[in-house]
């Protein structure tokens, strides 16, 4: 499923209007300002309060501990979320993450472009001993068979190596240096729901299983969240990106939505640089 889809769906049907949208202003549609480029890679430790001006917290609070960053749910309608400011076009992203243990609680990592594409990965807090692989293109989620299952030990007590490849040719899912799924361009209706556009970087977790939710939602999740039963917690504990591109911004030159047609904004701009 669509982390963010079924979020936002999931805080409108509740009255709540959040700064955490699907999409800001999407291309395909409508003009939009150019997406600022990471242009380069880096490593962070989630150890302290990061750069606002590179990870801005969409919603609710993270506690940032030694141990790494917490994202945890006490009670009924929070979802702490952390989004990247900055975008990348095609790259790698490595997570080092435990995943949140319990009935209807969704942890996950996402990236997800402007005209929504978008590349997944989704653990369920019933099961601690696998990780769901997802993607979409162009926000297209009329079918259901772009899911992939991988199994993980001790999901939700050790840090696991959790990467993503992306090229305009091919996506990967890695699993602690091991490969576990690959995507080509072609599978993906011939790569008309390929994603393949600018990305930003979003780390998630949501009780999905909460008993105001659609039912369907609720068995997806693997259960209807016990609160009394909390907290439950996600720790994050280092990410690094890197950017196949070396650029200041991302332009799509046209409507397609494909690859092709985003132009590369040459040099990095200095607020965006990563610290030494």
């Amino acid at each position: 499923m669509s982390f963010f889809y079924l979020l936002a769906f999931w805080l409108a049907s509740l009255s709540l209007v959040s700064a955490q949208t699907w999409t800001d202003c999407n291309p395909l549609k409508e003009d939009c300002p150019n997406d600022p480029a990471l242009g380069s890679e880096h490593l962070w430790t989630f150890n302290e309060t990061m750069n606002g001006k590179l990870w801005n917290t969409t919603n609710g609070e993270i506690n940032w501990t030694e141990d790494g960053a917490e994202f945890t749910i006490e009670k009924k309608l929070e979802s702490p979320t952390l989004q990247s400011t900055f975008y990348i076009f095609f790259g790698v992203v490595e997570t080092h993450l435990k995943m949140a243990k319990g009935n209807g609680i969704v942890s996950s990592v996402v990236l997800q472009s402007d005209d929504l594409d978008e590349i997944d990965w989704e653990w369920i807090g019933s099961n601690n001993t696998e990780v769901q692989s997802n993607y979409f293109g162009k926000g297209d989620d009329s079918t259901f068979d772009r899911g992939g299952y991988h199994y993980v030990p001790n999901a939700d007590t050790e840090f696991h190596n959790y990467t993503t490849y992306w090229d305009q040719d091919k996506l990967e899912w890695w699993v602690d240096d091991e490969l576990v799924r690959t995507l080509k361009y072609s599978e993906a209706k011939d790569g008309s729901r390929y994603p393949q556009t600018p990305s930003n970087i979003r780390f998630g977790i949501w009780p999905a299983g909460d008993g105001d939710n659609d039912e369907g939602v609720i068995a997806w999740a693997g259960g209807e969240v016990d609160y009394d039963a909390g907290p439950y917690t996600m720790v994050i504990e280092s990410v690094r990106v890197q950017d196949f591109h070396s650029g200041k911004e991302y332009e799509y030159k046209d409507n397609s939505g494909s690859w092709e047609s985003i132009n590369v904004i040459k040099y990095v701009i200095c607020h965006m640089a990563p610290p030494a």
